[in-house]
């Protein structure tokens, strides 16, 4: 394959202007006070012109990824959502040891009672160009004492507007797991005192392959309250999780009306 010359170029300056960087990173300490201020100026700027490219380029990637999501959906769908922590960058990144609650992102919250606190949560690049969602969610889990284990998504209010109970709630996912392990998905639906939820466990997570399935809840089974909805989320809970490593690359969730026979 022949090279552009131009690129070439383009890509080697960059990369030195990286290696000038990390290299004056390092030896700031040794600097004199004034290069120092002339030197934090440039960098400023250079960091407003890389968080201009990294939004403008999450943008572009949801943009193009909105496309993609209306393929293969049920006809009838009148609702659809990925959470952001697979749509872009989140602050911070990841979390370690956390307590039963802590969340990653605005919608993600880790829940466990493992006195060891072993746990790492992170968000990840999705490695492949075939995936869906730019990010995914990496749970790791070393030692577990605990009785159970589970991330807790937050759905937003959009999701119950018009929300009834002929309505089946889709849920698409992409997994790659260390060791074989249950995975369960619970939907819950909460109206007025009462908390309906739904259970379906992810089948088929075999070691280091990626397991794509879809799950769906069909809100008939439950006596749902459809004038007094107040708040939906999702729960992946983890059976037996220590020594373990999944991979979360994509969860898509969308409705849509059940086919009158």
């Amino acid at each position: 394959m022949a090279v552009r010359p131009s690129k070439w170029f383009e890509r080697k300056s960059r990369e030195r202007t990286m290696r000038l960087w990390a290299e004056m990173a390092e030896s700031v300490q040794f600097m004199p006070q004034g290069q120092i201020r002339r030197l934090t100026d440039e960098a400023l700027g250079l960091r407003a012109s890389l968080n201009r490219f990294l939004m403008r380029g999450d943008r572009k990637a949801s943009i193009s990824q909105a496309a993609l999501d209306a393929l293969n959906l049920p006809g009838g769908t009148d609702w659809r959502w990925r959470p952001g922590f697979m749509a872009g960058h989140i602050t911070p990144r990841g979390v370690a040891s956390p307590v039963p609650g802590t969340r990653l992102g605005d919608r993600a919250a880790v829940w466990h009672d493992c006195e060891e606190q072993a746990i790492v949560l992170e968000q990840v690049q999705n490695p492949r160009a075939t995936d869906l969602s730019p990010f995914g969610m990496r749970l790791e889990v070393f030692s577990f004492s605990g009785s159970f284990l589970s991330i807790s998504i937050d759905l937003p209010t959009d999701a119950l507007e018009g929300l009834t109970c002929n309505h089946i709630v889709r849920l698409e996912t992409s997994m790659v797991v260390e060791r074989p392990i249950s995975v369960f998905a619970r939907l819950n639906i909460g109206h007025g005192p009462n908390t309906d939820e739904i259970l379906q466990p992810l089948q088929g997570l075999e070691s280091g392959l990626q397991s794509q399935q879809v799950i769906e809840f069909d809100l008939a089974y439950i006596e749902m309250n459809e004038k007094r909805l107040e708040k939906i989320w999702l729960d992946l809970i983890f059976e037996s999780p220590g020594m373990c490593a999944v991979e979360i690359r994509e969860l898509f969730l969308s409705r849509h009306m059940r086919a009158d026979f």
